[in-house]
């Protein structure tokens, strides 16, 4: 289904300012994730030998501490995945405070290590573990879990597989999960698309960029799921209630996207506010933009310290941002590595 959509001028609206929060000279982050209790989690794939740490938490003077604890931090290869860290992608706080970590377990962006790739859910007030699921079944070696986004009401998660394409369903009770819309151009990026940042294609040993289904938001009502891939231009939702049936057909659930028109940013991730405005990251022209519930879109931030706006978190009235600064790797610079400032987390109040 397509959808007609207001046009999308991405007019400036009033200048946001950007306040640091926390900042890493060293070691690549994506993820964030901000409690009600002002507490700070900050995550690190492990995409290069240059790692220490899978997920911490954000201390005073800029210092961090691995969370839960250094033993979930520890992993090498040849160790058991299943109980510690393989290679973190994002951290998601729910509403009631509980953190859903999400391990896609693919170090350096290659196999799925042991099957070990998992959420981990962990009791931010206790700072134990509480259940890990497991997606034996539902993806293979091939995957890359990267987003998630948890409606405590029906306790069910969504996640995106970035790299294969597709939307991963967990019932949060009975731990069982099943992907849908493989294959389906809602989750593939655009065979045509080209990604041009700093006056280039992004590329890796040569050959053009490309991301598949990677950010998702849900609404905050839990009744829509918007996702879309980052190398792209075209953004998507399905209802929820469409997802979560189990007897419609392949083709039937497909025929329930519903295709918002080609005049979005192509952002990593994306995130709605409880008024329902989405928030998105443009890593492409350096700027956070801002969708209204009628579909207009306008740039929220304007800014060159937002190098790759990635992840997203909100909590006490602020939206969280990470820059991971992705297009400033290695990988995508013929082995030199462009980065000229630190990772970053900044905070912007909402209102």
């Amino acid at each position: 289904m397509s959808i007609a959509i207001l046009s999308n001028t991405y007019k400036a609206s009033a200048q946001s300012k950007l306040e640091p929060v926390f900042s890493d000279n060293t070691y690549q982050l994506t993820g964030v994730a901000a409690s009600s209790t002002g507490r700070i989690f900050v995550n690190y794939p492990l995409w290069s030998s240059t790692y220490k740490y899978a997920l911490v938490e954000v201390l005073p003077n800029n210092q961090v501490k691995p969370y839960p604890n250094e033993e979930w931090n520890s992993w090498k290869p040849g160790d058991d995945g299943k109980n510690k860290w393989v290679c973190v992608q994002s951290p998601y706080i729910d509403e009631n405070d509980f953190m859903y970590v999400v391990d896609p377990a693919s170090p350096k962006l290659e196999k799925v290590y042991q099957n070990s790739n998992k959420v981990v859910k962990i009791n931010l007030k206790t700072n134990k573990v509480e259940r890990t699921y497991f997606f034996t079944g539902t993806t293979d070696n091939g995957s890359y879990l990267n987003d998630i986004r948890v409606d405590v009401k029906k306790q069910v998660a969504y996640l995106t597989n970035s790299n294969e394409g597709g939307i991963v369903i967990l019932d949060l009770n009975t731990g069982s999960s099943r992907q849908v819309l493989q294959g389906h151009k809602s989750v593939l990026s655009d065979p045509y698309f080209k990604y041009i940042i700093d006056g280039r294609e992004l590329t890796k040993e040569g050959v053009p960029a490309k991301f598949n289904s990677d950010g998702l938001a849900l609404t905050p009502d839990g009744a829509w799921l918007y996702y879309k891939s980052i190398t792209d231009h075209k953004l998507y939702r399905i209802k929820t209630a469409d997802l979560l049936d189990s007897t419609l057909t392949r083709q039937q659930l497909a025929g329930r996207v519903n295709d918002l028109g080609s005049n979005f940013p192509s952002t990593d991730g994306m995130i709605f506010d409880q008024d329902g405005n989405l928030y998105f990251g443009d890593p492409q022209n350096y700027r956070m933009l801002k969708m209204s519930p009628d579909l207009k879109v306008t740039t929220w931030i304007s800014d060159k310290r937002l190098i790759w706006p990635d992840s997203y978190s909100i909590a006490n009235g602020y939206l969280y941002i990470t820059t991971s600064q992705i297009n400033k790797q290695p990988d995508y610079n013929n082995g030199v590595n462009k980065r000229t400032s630190p990772y970053m987390v900044f905070k912007v109040k909402l209102k």
